[in-house]
């Protein structure tokens, strides 16, 4: 079944499909209505020579510049050459197809102004596997995703460049092959395809689907972990947590209550301690706050899924044209910022209950550093280096970007949100924490080796799944190949899916 684009009901889930899975979309016939009534409306701004920025005027700084007939046909064109200005290497797929899939939703509200011959191109060309290439980096997050969305706008003009069946090819041949026609860009027409922050938003949506993912996993980690050093399982009581309120933390402690549940940890039959430590402890109130905050932030994204990014804006109903700035990416990338620096906290959470394992002063009658030749061999020491070294990378890129605005424009563009490079650093954050996420999961499976009780049923499913990737560390070995498959494994969501099924859904 085709996704329906509305303008209204765009979820995070269902731009996944559409980006990473190829889900056919559709337009609502009401929005293709409404989308026909406001360009009509601008047809008659436009005849009455109604003074409107960026259809007969200059953008940015050359905005009181006003365009006579002639320059107003060849403007757009211009427009989009000279904000065709990314650079480096081409930003995936996914992220490109969730950036003009939102662009569809945007247009869909009807306050945009293009002819709906670009907003059915854009179908047209998610629906056949059309997919523009463009820069991943060049935008500030504010006017929108300028230069990445420019590179969308080329193929308009049957200009640029695309993917099509695993190639690049230019952007006309591409259209030839599958039948899509040129629209060629009139007035407005180029500005209501490049003014809005769909790019960092779609990247940001895609980012919160895999996030809240790889933080069931934290928690199926984090239950292994609480086994092998034999924990106390007060902490993870749900009454406890909904005394105090934070529905994430409620979350959380249910989810790791549920891969434990079956142990015999749960019985009375093993001794613990009165109290653990702080990483033992503290972990559904440190993982809750993250799915708090990724709660918020998938509002907010979802808003701006659903909203009118765009400026101007048309009002039809009332002949009137707005200027703004709706395109400006501070209300994504403030919250996503935060769910970056949450992904960090996590990870270190992670390394933290690594240790832990690791360290023979602390691991409950764990071999030291997990293993049984301690001396000749290492075991899994190494194996923490590599997960603090991603960590320090991790922190770095914590810094938020939402407050490194620097003006541009010659100071008409004096505050940007620079929410690109939230979602760039937040993509490298996240492949970080798969890694450091795996390598726990390896510690984790072999301390339970070491341990003759009966484990959790989700916690036993999910070492077994590992199991199928890495062996049991009896004598050393190289251990770059069983970091990189961990890595992939988590990634993969194998271990998330194979507990599931064992214990109902995570959440």
């Amino acid at each position: 079944m085709p996704i329906i684009l509305t303008g209204s009901d765009l979820t995070v889930e269902k731009l996944v499909q559409i980006a990473r899975h190829g889900e056919k979309v559709e337009l609502n016939n009401k929005s293709l209505e409404r989308i026909k009534v406001c360009r009509e409306m601008l047809e008659e701004k436009i005849q009455a020579r109604e003074i409107m920025y960026g259809v007969n005027t200059g953008i940015g700084e050359f905005s009181e510049i006003v365009l006579t007939d002639e320059q107003v046909k060849d403007f757009q064109k211009y427009l989009i050459y000279n904000h065709a200005a990314g650079i480096g290497d081409p930003a995936p797929i996914e992220y490109v197809r969730g950036a003009m899939a939102g662009r569809v939703n945007v247009h869909a509200k009807g306050h945009s102004g293009c002819r709906p011959e670009i907003t059915l191109t854009l179908i047209e060309m998610l629906n056949k596997g059309v997919t523009p290439v463009v820069c991943q980096k060049g935008s500030v997050g504010a006017c929108g995703d300028l230069a990445p969305m420019s590179q969308i706008a080329l193929l308009m003009m049957g200009e640029g460049e695309a993917y099509y069946n695993g190639e690049v090819l230019p952007g006309k041949i591409a259209f030839e092959k599958t039948g899509i026609q040129v629209p060629g860009l009139k007035a407005r027409d180029g500005l209501a395809v490049i003014n809005g922050s769909n790019l960092l938003t779609a990247m940001s949506a895609i980012h919160l689907y895999d996030i809240n993912r790889w933080l069931k996993q934290a928690e199926i980690a984090a239950a292994m972990t609480l086994e092998a050093l034999m924990a106390n399982l007060k902490p993870y009581d749900v009454r406890l947590h909904q005394l105090r309120g934070f529905s994430g933390a409620v979350r959380s402690a249910n989810a790791i209550l549920k891969c434990i549940e079956g142990s015999d940890l749960q019985t009375g039959k093993i001794k613990t301690k009165v109290q653990d430590a702080y990483s033992m402890r503290s972990t559904p109130q440190v993982i809750g706050a993250a799915h708090d905050a990724i709660r918020w932030a998938k509002e907010q994204v979802e808003i701006e899924l659903n909203g009118v990014g765009d400026n101007p804006i048309f009002l039809p109903e009332e002949k009137l044209a707005l200027t703004g700035a709706n395109f400006q990416g501070t209300p994504v990338s403030l919250p996503m910022d935060s769910v970056g620096a949450a992904v960090t906290m996590i990870s270190v959470l992670s390394e933290r209950r690594l240790n832990r394992l690791l360290n023979p002063a602390l691991s409950v009658g764990l071999p030291e550093f997990l293993t049984k030749g301690a001396g000749m061999f290492s075991g899994l020491m190494l194996s923490q280096y590599t997960a603090d070294s991603l960590i320090v990378e991790q922190r770095i890129l914590s810094a938020p970007a939402s407050i490194q605005s620097i003006p541009a424009a010659a100071d008409q563009e004096d505050f940007v949100s620079m929410g690109m490079n939230t979602a760039i650093k937040n993509g490298q954050i996240l492949d970080n924490a798969y890694g450091v996420l795996g390598i726990e999961f390896i510690a984790a499976a072999q301390a339970l080796d070491f341990r003759e009780f009966k484990h959790g049923d989700g916690v036993e499913t999910a070492r077994k799944v590992i199991r199928k990737h890495v062996e049991h560390l009896d004598v050393d070995r190289p251990l770059y190949p069983d970091h990189t498959k961990m890595k992939e494994v988590v990634k993969s969501c194998e271990i998330l899916e194979e507990v599931e099924k064992q214990t109902g859904r995570l959440e």
